[in-house]
């Protein structure tokens, strides 16, 4: 049995490169549009979701508060597509990670503080705990949706591990 107890650190592109992106607008220059009205910004995540003949979809989460110290008690996985979470508003969210093949490698998992204006793509095939919210509020999530088993789980119950969190 596994007895961790992980401390989150804030995610920065780099640290977060092995799991997925992080999306946010920094070093991207942006395009003007709409007359000099607003501006946009490509290129922020790697959506990849055409697997098995695979769509990609928009959704909204409405994702509840969680408490801290938090027991990690499952992680799961989308072999078939890409996951991103951007919250509806400004506000702090975790991540929970893990590289691995069929079952994720509790010898590296990681943890990362998002912080406000940020949001979080996973790669295919990471491993990962569900939404972790500060707060009750809304995600718009990119997925992918279609035939084929993208849902992978891996139960952790057995395990003692906690992600340790103070705003």
């Amino acid at each position: 049995m596994k007895n961790l107890k992980i401390k989150p650190k804030l995610i920065t592109k780099d640290n977060f490169k092995n799991y997925g992106d992080m999306i946010t607008t920094a070093d991207i220059k942006p395009l003007e549009i709409n007359n000099g009205y607003a501006k946009r910004y490509d290129g922020i995540a790697k959506l990849d979701t055409k697997k098995e003949n695979g769509d990609s979809t928009i959704s909204i989460f409405s994702a509840l508060k969680r408490s801290f110290p938090m027991k990690i008690d499952m992680m799961e996985k989308h072999p078939l597509g890409s996951q991103a979470f951007i919250p509806m508003k400004e506000t702090i969210f975790l991540s929970f990670v893990a590289l691995g093949g069929d079952e994720p490698d509790l010898t590296q998992v990681e943890a990362f503080i998002i912080p406000k204006g940020i949001g979080i793509n996973y790669n295919p095939g990471v491993w990962h705990f569900p939404l972790i919210s500060t707060e009750d509020m809304n995600f718009l999530v990119v997925d992918r949706k279609g035939s084929g088993n993208n849902l992978v789980i891996h139960n952790l119950v057995s395990e003692n591990i906690t992600i340790d969190f103070q705003f």
